[in-house]
């Protein structure tokens, strides 16, 4: 029970903040789409999805080197911290470099975009390194507080800049940049980032430890970020950037499984770090495994049957067509969420190399495939292909993790529930008469073969609220 404590206790931290910091900027959506143009929009949405990319792989994924040495190593926490600042530093300097020499060769317009991108991209840094090395701190409540803090800033300058001051696409990337930067400076001080800095010496050992475990991650990083991404450039140059602003938009309905996908994954990979030695570790994995793929499923489902509803709340004026490319990419949502959990299993045995493989193979097949689709069948090829890029990499994970753990799961029954998801997403897309109350009992027979890990999930969730109250 020790473990299950720890970690629902964890999710029920990150819940807060993942609650605040992305269902609330969330409902900003239908504001974005008020006052922002579909160019306006793609032109915002590219630039965030190149941090993405950019920041892992500059950084040779310090954030996650943070995370696994710092949870098993506590008094070098000091050394971890300025090794990680120091990279940090050095990727802000590539990235000015580069943009700068850019500039030389670009209009006025373009020359603003790359100097917002500068500073986007250093605050965008800074924050994702504190989050991940007070997690691997243990300091949870300082990874809520940075949360909700961004997230109160991102609101306030939205409407400051975009309703007040009417300042477009400039005022989006300037409240991007003052609420990623903000709140990295508060979680350094109030997380006590100033006494780890004091802690230790230099530690070139360490160094090189953490730059072996995050330059195979680089592979690993930057293919989920092709998997994840790369349709919206091949979108952008082939369709142009109103459609990538349309497909940007309707990422923001999976993005709601996505929170849950958050809450879960931060926590497990702590508990996964934690307990991977365990003599018991693998009736642990196998147990959380499915109960993880129930709940991706189900919420999958549920998204897919209330999809046109969200739609017509969420997208205004001509992004409202999105709703259509929503049910292929809530489905890439739940092969990516389970990947991610078997990536979690591979990097708590320090084996970057194998989720890289993994990776990989689904952004070849992303890359490849994608033009074609895009080709013949526009934005909706793109997502199609990113779903099946997903499935790719979620085969490719699970083989790598055999190597370590076996997991017991009823893959008949899974295979099933994937079908009927697919099948519920055939019948919006093509609107078949009656598609609402199809799908609608599609979404029952999931829950009745889900509802023994329901009940499972239900019931040590109570057990742990209540030792929690007892104490």
């Amino acid at each position: 029970m020790g473990k299950y404590k720890y970690l629902f206790g964890n999710m029920a931290l990150f819940t807060v903040s993942n609650f605040v910091s992305k269902i609330l900027v969330f409902l900003l959506v239908p504001f974005y789409t008020h006052v922002l143009s579909t160019g306006e929009y793609g032109v915002g949405d590219v630039m965030h999805t190149t941090l993405l990319l950019l920041v892992p792989a500059l950084t040779v994924n310090m954030g996650e080197g943070a995370l696994r040495f710092a949870i098993e190593r506590e008094g070098e926490r000091g050394d971890i911290l300025r090794i990680g600042l120091k990279r940090t530093g050095i990727s802000i300097g590539m990235v000015g470099a580069v943009c700068g020499a850019v500039s030389f060769f670009t209009g006025r317009n373009m020359k603003i975009y790359l100097l917002f991108f500068v500073f986007l991209y250093a605050a965008n840094a800074f924050f994702e390194y504190f989050i991940l090395f007070f997690q691997g701190c243990e300091k949870v409540k300082i990874v809520v507080l940075g949360s909700v803090s961004c997230t109160v800033l991102t609101l306030a300058s939205n409407l400051y800049f975009l309703l007040v001051a009417k300042i477009g696409l400039y005022g989006y990337l300037l409240s991007q940049i003052l609420s990623f930067g903000g709140a990295a400076c508060l979680m350094f001080c109030l997380g006590g980032g100033k006494k780890y800095w004091n802690l230790g010496k230099k530690n070139k050992g360490l160094e090189r430890e953490i730059m072996n475990y995050g330059k195979p991650m680089i592979l690993y990083s930057t293919s989920s970020w092709a998997n994840n991404a790369a349709d919206r450039y091949i979108i952008m140059w082939m369709c142009g950037t109103s459609v990538g602003g349309v497909y940007g938009i309707a990422n923001k309905i999976p993005a709601m499984l996505t929170v849950f996908q958050r809450i879960f994954a931060q926590a497990w990979q702590m508990s996964a770090s934690k307990n991977y030695q365990d003599k018991e570790s693998g009736e642990f994995f196998s147990s959380m495994y499915q109960s993880y793929n129930m709940m991706m499923v189900l919420g999958s489902s549920v998204l897919i049957v209330f999809c046109k509803v969200l739609a017509k709340i969420l997208f205004a004026k001509d992004f409202y067509e999105a709703w259509s490319l929503v049910p292929p990419l809530v489905i890439s949502v739940i092969y990516g969420a389970l990947s991610g959990f078997l990536g979690s299993i591979c990097l708590a045995y320090k084996d970057s190399k194998g989720m890289g493989k993994a990776a990989g193979t689904g952004a070849l097949f992303n890359i490849i495939l994608n033009p074609a689709a895009v080709y013949f069948l526009g934005a909706m090829g793109a997502a199609m292909i990113t779903a099946l890029s997903y499935y790719v990499m979620y085969a490719m994970a699970f083989l790598t993790v055999r190597k370590y753990v076996r997991l017991t799961w009823n893959w008949k029954r899974d295979y099933l529930s994937y079908f009927l998801i697919i099948v519920q997403s055939f019948c919006l897309i093509w609107e078949v008469n009656g598609y609402l109350w199809i799908n609608g009992i599609l979404l029952l027979c999931l829950v009745f073969f889900y509802r023994k890990e329901l009940t499972s999930v239900l019931k040590n969730m109570g057990t742990v609220v209540c030792s929690m109250r007892k104490r």
